[in-house]
């Protein structure tokens, strides 16, 4: 029998998976700074304390680097922990452990060891956190060999990916908008996985192809529809992992639509717009356009407190449209 669909919310199907993992397996365990008896800073470990304990629920003190170190330790001796980190941002405050320890030690143990840990960062902007708390930085871990970067954008990605992540032996990292946590979708009752290093056609299109990541991918759902009504058909692309990238179904849609866009929340400069880009143009598709890439990324200045200043600073759904107007008029 197939498993009972029912709405969630973008949290809620992240805490599902993460009760079920711990369900399943009792190496897997929560660490964070007020993931407890707080829920999170964003309610999404909610209760799970009271399921499991304050031994598999662990709240940290306030260091990014002694948290992060102690879960890549946990994970070299065969747990599976799960980090919570309260914004993606202070992941800065890590990287010595996510770059230098987590994304190198199978390769420099000679591939005897591996480091299954998955780490959780809320991202982006939207929420008037400001410039310390809102930033998209993916791209910055996508950069680094050995670890895989993932951006679910739906409630059903997100459970799904996340059980992909903690049966993963090498380090995951999630980035999840902290606007899609209200976000509600049909979620499948029970286990299932979502494959890391697939994307996904959100839209079937033959005038222009939209590769989007995570709260953009709705945006360039919205802009889509928009555009139906002028005769512009787009196709829209979920990238959905940024390490690996899954370059096949990017080349395939861009020989099918023969123009691409990338849109993005992350600062336009070196953000995985520019990859996809460089991407394209190093491949077969690339005999296929029939105009120039267009990236459409955040604004080079760090988000700002005030929200229509914090609004203009990255892509609206207004921005998709008149950037896929103009690509895609004078050449139809």
């Amino acid at each position: 029998m197939d498993a009972m669909v029912r709405e969630l919310s973008y949290a809620q199907a992240i805490q599902e998976a993460m009760a079920i993992a711990m369900d399943m397996d009792e190496r897997v365990f929560l660490m964070g700074e007020d993931i407890g008896v707080y829920g999170g800073a964003f309610q999404v470990t909610g209760d799970l304390v009271e399921r499991f304990g304050t031994e598999r629920v662990i709240d940290t003190p306030i260091s990014e680097l002694g948290g992060a170190g102690v879960a890549v330790g946990a994970a070299l001796t065969g747990m599976r922990p799960i980090f919570e980190f309260q914004f993606s941002d202070f992941a800065t405050l890590a990287m010595e452990q996510i770059v230098n320890q987590a994304a190198k030690m199978r390769f420099m143990l000679g591939g005897e060891v591996s480091v299954p840990v998955v780490m959780r960062f809320p991202a982006g902007s939207g929420t008037g956190a400001a410039a310390q708390h809102s930033q998209s930085l993916e791209a910055w871990l996508g950069h680094v060999p050995g670890l895989k970067v993932i951006q679910p954008a739906t409630p059903y990605d997100a459970k799904g990916m996340l059980l992909a992540a903690v049966a993963d032996p090498d380090p995951v990292m999630i980035f999840e908008h902290k606007l899609l946590y209200k976000m509600k979708g049909p979620v499948p009752e029970g286990y299932y996985t979502v494959p890391i290093g697939k994307a996904d056609i959100r839209r079937e299109g033959r005038d222009l192809t939209i590769v989007a990541t995570s709260i953009m991918v709705q945006k360039a759902l919205d802009a889509a529809a928009a555009l139906e009504s002028e005769g512009i058909d787009v196709e829209v692309v979920d990238l959905r992992t940024i390490r690996p990238m899954d370059k096949q179904t990017v080349i395939d849609s861009v020989k099918k639509t023969s123009r691409l866009m990338c849109v993005y929340e992350a600062v336009k400069t070196l953000g995985i717009g520019a990859e996809v880009s460089a991407m394209i143009a190093e491949s077969e598709a690339f005999d296929y356009l029939d105009a120039p890439i267009v990236r459409l990324g955040g604004a080079e200045t760090p988000i700002p407190y005030n929200p229509e200043l914090e609004k203009a600073t990255v892509p609206q759904v207004p921005d998709i449209i008149t950037a896929a107007r103009d690509l895609v008029k004078g050449v139809r």
